[in-house]
């Protein structure tokens, strides 16, 4: 997949009809897999660049900072999830002050058709762009006639009478019912980042854990759970993960610490990702270190029934 990231390069050398969408599509969840299957149906015929444009950083950082939320993709992980749905071209535009203060109309002849050339550009129903959020569909549409870009909406996906989306998704991930956000993704929640040391209690547990340094700005919410750690070297570890601030010990910073039972090895440096597959229980204080060590045994007995159903 071709990402640029320099408006300058653009217009791109590639001569097909550019058949884009538009917008963050934080998630890449199955919402935004029916937009791409639409964008992709449409490229084929006629030979087009399959394109997404998106924004860096997230709008709401420079116009509302307090109300943009924190993100479950990882740029890295995002590109990864277009790539593999067959997008060929993403473009990701900085969104500055200028940008921001940029009349709807305007961002559309401009950069839309002068620049980028889209030819057919598909968005959700309700999306809105340019200054004061004053573009929509409709504008898309009617101008876009004029240009020569033919614009639609598509329907959103609801799932029992609720619209799909990375907010409703959130949600679930903060009372941690990551098998609920992993069947509207369309695949589990994952994190992402480098194995770190941590403060050695797990080993004096009998349990020692690999810290993962996240990199992604969302965390599911505090508790336990059953979780897949992909190594970037090879090979794939079930594992019991405990997302918190382990009260235990009084500490209040958070913490993804992972123990992988049979695991021998050294991970500290290693890069990896991290799947959560099935909540096991809230994170709680217990009264000593080795009322902790018996919970952590019968977590992994979980983990070992876990295993054992079919899936």
């Amino acid at each position: 997949m071709r990402v640029v990231r320099d408006l300058a390069t653009l217009p791109l050398r590639d001569s097909r009809p550019v058949v884009a969408t538009l917008g963050n599509f934080d998630g890449i969840h199955l919402g935004h897999q029916a937009i791409m299957q639409q964008l992709l149906a449409a490229a084929e015929p006629c030979g087009g660049d399959p394109t997404v444009i998106t924004f860096h950083p997230h709008p709401l950082r420079l116009i509302a900072p307090e109300r943009a939320p924190r993100l479950m993709l990882t740029g890295e992980q995002k590109e990864a999830r277009l790539e593999a749905l067959g997008i060929e071209t993403l473009i990701v535009i900085p969104f500055d002050r200028e940008l921001a203060n940029t009349p709807a109309e305007s961002f559309m002849r401009e950069l839309l058709h002068e620049k980028i050339r889209v030819t057919r550009l598909f968005v959700g129903p309700d999306y809105r762009f340019g200054r004061g959020r004053a573009g929509d569909v409709a504008l898309l549409s009617k101008l876009g006639a004029s240009l020569g870009m033919s614009a639609e909406g598509i329907e959103p996906v609801m799932d029992g009478g609720v619209r799909v989306s990375a907010s409703l998704i959130r949600q679930r991930l903060a009372r941690g019912e990551v098998r609920e956000a992993a069947r509207l993704l369309g695949r589990e929640f994952s994190l992402v980042g480098t194995i770190v040391h941590g403060e050695g209690r797990g080993s004096e547990l009998l349990f020692p854990t690999a810290n993962l340094a996240p990199e992604n700005q969302f965390l599911p919410g505090r508790g336990v759970y059953v979780t897949r750690t992909r190594l970037d070297g090879g090979g794939d570890y079930l594992g019991v993960t405990n997302v918190g601030i382990r009260p235990t010990f009084g500490y209040r910073r958070i913490v993804v610490e992972t123990f992988l039972p049979g695991f021998e090895g050294d991970l500290y440096g290693e890069r990896s990702e991290l799947d959560f597959l099935e909540r096991i229980r809230d994170e709680r204080r217990f009264d000593s270190p080795q009322a902790l060590k018996e919970q952590i045994a019968r977590d992994l007995q979980f983990l070992d029934r876990w295993c054992s159903e079919p899936r």
